[in-house]
């Protein structure tokens, strides 16, 4: 005779539809990742080398305080900006001599942060951003904007900020009314998604044997996880309020018992259909320790103290 399977067939259903789902939504996010990254990687080369040039040929750099960082500084950039594009435009072509000396021939480049803003050709503005991690550069990220007179407002021409982060509401929310509150608040976005990026890379670099159907969305605001105890089934799902948070604001932390029926009594439930009382624990001290903690910190604390946690809530072997 075949192996005769007791679970209902609703559930199997279930198990195989989420199986099946979770596979699209992994597989989704891989290719969309993977084609933002090819098309923006040529923008990005282009920028880079255009960044490294303003930044180290003729250059000096000014670093800044918060303090300084203000609205009249940034009229200054653009002041120079509009005055190298008005020099080059006086300039008779090909006679050195009715060339004047282009008030931008010693460009200046200013730090602020992990922000630098210098001038770019044809007016325009240039904005790296550096997102750091554990202390250490882990993205360049370029934003241009463009400012084609004092008398009109400056747009986004080009940039290298993930597609799935709304940079296009900043510009329509802050760059025509505060543009230094548009620039730091791209910065604080690209700073929160490369952390919780990053959360979510390390715990899998450490404890990837552990863990089963990780999955999370393109901008790392929703990651949910499974991991296997010799006793339950443990679920974990994160929810972040918004795209500047690095630690989540709703967690759910689940413990699934696992009962282990011998075949007998399978068989004397009489219709094949098990009667399964078991319901999901939540896991209080883990759900605190993910609000508090980064991630691989908080899966640390979780795992280490799991074993005395289960034997709290009676989850015994069985």
């Amino acid at each position: 005779m075949g192996e005769v399977n007791f679970m209902p067939k609703d559930d199997i259903g279930l198990e195989t539809t989420r199986a099946k789902f979770n596979s699209v939504l992994k597989r989704h996010g891989e290719l969309a990742e993977r084609l933002s990254r090819d098309s923006d990687r040529t923008v990005f080369e282009r920028l880079q080398r255009e960044f490294e040039a303003a930044c180290y040929s003729k250059s000096r750099e000014i670093y800044l305080d918060a303090e300084e960082w203000t609205d009249g500084l940034l009229a200054t950039i653009r002041e120079r900006v509009h005055m190298e594009v008005e020099s080059r435009a006086v300039q008779l072509p090909g006679d050195p001599r009715s060339s004047p000396r282009s008030p931008l021939a010693e460009r200046i480049t200013y730090k602020v942060g992990t922000k630098m803003l210098c001038c770019l050709d044809g007016a325009r503005i240039g904005i790296r951003y550096e997102a750091l991690f554990g202390g250490y550069v882990r993205e360049y990220y370029h934003c241009v904007l463009e400012s084609k007179s004092f008398l009109q407002k400056m747009t986004v021409l080009e940039h290298t900020v993930p597609f799935f982060l709304p940079i296009r509401e900043a510009e329509n929310e802050f760059l025509s009314s505060n543009a230094i509150k548009f620039i730091d608040h791209v910065g604080e976005l690209l700073q929160a998604y490369v952390d919780r990026r990053e959360q979510v890379r390390l715990v899998k670099e450490l404890y990837g044997n552990q863990l089963r159907e990780l999955y999370h969305s393109l901008p790392y605001d929703m990651v949910e996880f499974m991991l296997d105890d010799c006793d339950c089934k443990i679920t974990v799902g994160l929810r972040y309020a918004d795209l500047l948070s690095i630690l989540p604001t709703r967690v759910s932390v689940l413990a699934w018992p696992v009962k282990k029926s011998s075949s007998a009594e399978n068989s004397r439930k009489g219709n094949g259909v098990s009667e399964n009382e078991d319901v999901p624990l939540r896991l209080i001290y883990a759900e605190d320790a993910l609000r508090t903690m980064s991630l691989p910190e908080a899966y640390a604390e979780i795992v280490l103290n799991l074993p005395e946690e289960l034997s709290e809530l009676n989850i015994q072997r069985n």
